[in-house]
């Protein structure tokens, strides 16, 4: 009976790796799809209005850079999970696995740092009405200073080692990603690290983003003047702070329900079959809505900010104006 177990057991394993690597294929296509075209033309579009707008254009920016970084390793995961097969490496394996945890932990500073910024803009506008504040440019320095090194931790955590011993696939075929076997650092040291990463990675950001979005919808109700943003402005701040809400919640907080169940089955924490299926097939489902913040920022960009439609919708016509007035004007017509 034991045996038959086991075998049951295995084959159940193998069916859920097979929906892994399906499930990632496709939507890590998506995303490389979209986001790639996304993202290039987001930084494309913030380059042409950097010096328009002081309405937390930096923190985009420095976004949609963490967003291009995950999306140019996409190439290598899919072909991982379309041919079952790593030829380029481990070390390139480790940096695009660390990439993925880099992107999702950068995106949530930025997002933050978005919500917070258009916040004070309506809540203190006469503290932030410099259209280059080094403030904001020290604040990107310090966030990626913060998220490098923190994410560290993920691929740390994973070994490449083979061992010969081991019945395990993972020393049988070279593997990548999350496949990645984990090292035994013991439960209190793994207890702690996935706690500082839910509370400082997540429960604290959210609460952050939440309470931005609640100051900046309970702004719309006080009467404005004189120097204060008008009611049109103010909506315009709550529509971005309410994406950057949306996308957080959307995309972060499911994988982050999932993650410490996953790392338990990976730890060999929990060994039930039926229990670690589900737990890998939902947290498949999780890490991919997690990846979809890159296709979803650019929409974000796109439809809160008023610099973007304005390229998109009247495409340098001022210009053009213009030099045709010039032009009457020297042919005297």
């Amino acid at each position: 009976e034991m045996s038959s177990g086991n075998l049951n057991c295995s084959s159940s394993q193998e069916l859920t790796r097979k929906y892994q690597h399906v499930v990632y294929a496709v939507v890590y296509t998506l995303i490389l799809l979209f986001g790639l075209l996304g993202n290039v033309l987001a930084l494309w579009m913030f380059r042409a209005y950097a010096k328009e707008t002081k309405k937390a254009v930096m923190f985009m920016k420095n976004l949609a850079v963490a967003d291009l970084l995950q999306v140019l390793s996409l190439p290598m995961r899919i072909y991982y999970y379309l041919y079952d097969s790593w030829p380029f490496g481990q070390p390139l394996c480790v940096i695009s696995f660390y990439l993925k945890y880099v992107n999702m932990y950068a995106s949530i500073y930025f997002l933050v740092c978005i919500s917070v910024r258009r916040c004070e803009l309506i809540m203190r506008p006469l503290k932030y009405n410099s259209p280059r504040r080094k403030g904001d440019l020290l604040m990107c320095v310090a966030g990626w200073l913060l998220v490098c090194p923190c994410c560290l931790a993920f691929p740390l955590l994973r070994t490449t080692e083979q061992n010969s011993n081991s019945t395990d696939r993972a020393a049988s075929k070279s593997v990548c990603f999350a496949e990645l076997p984990m090292r035994d650092i013991g439960a209190p040291a793994a207890g702690v690290l996935l706690i500082a990463a839910e509370l400082l990675g997540f429960i604290v950001p959210l609460i952050l983003v939440l309470a931005c979005t609640c100051l900046t919808a309970g702004s719309l109700r006080k009467q404005t003047g004189g120097a204060f943003p008008d009611l049109g402005e103010k909506r315009r701040a709550l529509r971005m702070v309410l994406s950057c809400a949306v996308v957080f919640l959307f995309c972060f907080a499911p994988y982050h329900i999932t993650m410490p169940l996953d790392f338990l089955v990976k730890a060999k924490i929990l060994r039930d079959c039926s229990t670690r299926d589900l737990i890998l097939r939902s947290h498949t489902v999780t890490l991919c809505l997690a990846s979809l913040n890159c296709s979803l920022d650019p929409l974000m960009y796109y439809f809160t900010t008023e610099e973007f439609w304005r390229r998109l919708s009247k495409a340098e016509l001022p210009d053009g104006t213009a030099f045709s007035r010039r032009l009457s004007c020297i042919s005297g017509e």
